[in-house]
């Protein structure tokens, strides 16, 4: 039950984003949307949410997430590619080596074109290495 709530949270909130996004971007506009729903969860298949955030990165960066500004730095140096945002670990930091997996997703729209991806992680410190302080679900 937990799951599908969190679920319906994410949608719904997804939801009011894209529409968000879609209200700017008239055709007289000069940016394309760009507003996603970040998702932390824990465990790998069937994870259940325990963190969301809502990001829109134009024409501004606004949005629930604690830095937008920094995030949408960190999608833009990317390109867009959530796959651009895993590094390699950082090689002067070591993590546990206990499987306790950890999600992230991001779904909504990037620069107009439909994104729905997702990344597990072995466990919370192997995230944060290979996210490398990037920002994204950094709240």
């Amino acid at each position: 039950m937990r799951h599908r709530i969190a679920a319906v949270a994410a949608s719904t909130l997804l939801v009011l984003a894209g529409s968000a996004g879609v209200a700017q971007a008239g055709p007289d506009s000069l940016y394309a949307p760009s507003a996603l729903v970040l998702t932390v969860a824990q465990g790998d298949e069937q994870a259940a949410v325990v963190r969301a955030s809502t990001l829109s990165c134009a024409p501004t960066a606004q949005g629930t997430h604690p830095d937008p500004e920094a995030a949408c730095a960190a999608l833009a140096a990317a390109s867009g590619s959530l796959d651009g945002l895993l590094a390699a670990p950082a090689p002067d930091r070591a993590c546990p080596l206990h499987y306790d997996p950890v999600t992230v997703s991001a779904d909504g729209v990037w620069q107009g074109q439909r994104v729905s991806w997702k990344h597990t992680f072995s466990n919370s410190c192997a995230m944060s290495t290979t996210l490398n302080g990037n920002g994204v679900f950094a709240f």
